[in-house]
């Protein structure tokens, strides 16, 4: 008991504040990836061969965009894109740092997982939201994202322990977080302890959302109720 309150009056602080960066960075970038990538799956299914709106060209231009964007390493893109995230937050360290490179990492893949969300909803729902007069804006919202929802939700939570190991990854190159601190007091000061503890966190964060993804996701899918 001695020694675990011992490490707790060093390193407890910093471990709380990893944690809150970490969780922020992850949070955030989510979000926004979202904010990209969920009208990019959309317009990508939409345009497809069989989707509500044909476009071959406009299709074939978001795919590329779309597998260019997830086949880039997230350490390159990190280094890659820093007079971007300079441009757009004033700085490339720290967890606003670390915010704009996520996002762009994660936005593909998000668009990505959308696409395949919709493509599961079943077509006679969509014809007959057609034969009823609803408009592609109206199907969209109200027939394929409604009944994508629990995929959708189940994909959130594949993307936030996906970039929650991206935040990590950034702390190695200055963006804070528990990354860093395994990095900086654990691996450099040969603090094993301080590892260990940075390893177990991650773990039990990516535990919890991942199982808060699934509740909601079967309390919302009609299918098992």
């Amino acid at each position: 008991m001695e020694l675990i309150s011992a490490f707790l009056d060093e390193f407890g602080v910093l471990l709380a504040v990893g944690c809150w960066e970490s969780f922020l960075m992850t949070a955030v970038s989510c979000l926004l990836a979202y904010v990209i990538g969920l009208p990019l799956g959309t317009w990508f299914h939409m345009t497809k061969a069989s989707g509500l709106a044909p476009n071959k060209g406009v299709n074939t231009v978001l795919g590329w965009v779309i597998n260019i964007g997830r086949s880039i390493p997230f350490i390159i893109l990190l280094v890659a894109i820093i007079p971007f995230t300079r441009l757009v937050v004033g700085t490339s360290l720290g967890v606003q740092g670390a915010i704009v490179p996520l996002t762009v990492s994660a936005a593909p893949f998000v668009a990505r997982m959308v696409e395949q969300s919709l493509a599961e909803v079943d077509e006679g729902l969509i014809e007959a939201a057609h034969s009823f007069g609803a408009s592609n804006f109206q199907i969209v919202t109200k027939v394929m994202l409604k009944e994508s929802l629990p995929s959708l939700v189940r994909g959130a939570a594949i993307t936030f322990v996906t970039l929650f190991g991206y935040a990590a990854m950034a702390g190695t190159v200055g963006a804070g977080g528990l990354g860093s601190i395994a990095i900086r007091y654990g691996y450099q000061r040969w603090n094993t302890a301080v590892m260990i503890v940075s390893v177990v966190l991650c773990v039990i964060f990516v535990q919890v959302f991942q199982t808060i993804g699934d509740v909601v996701a079967r309390k919302i899918d009609k299918r098992r109720n």
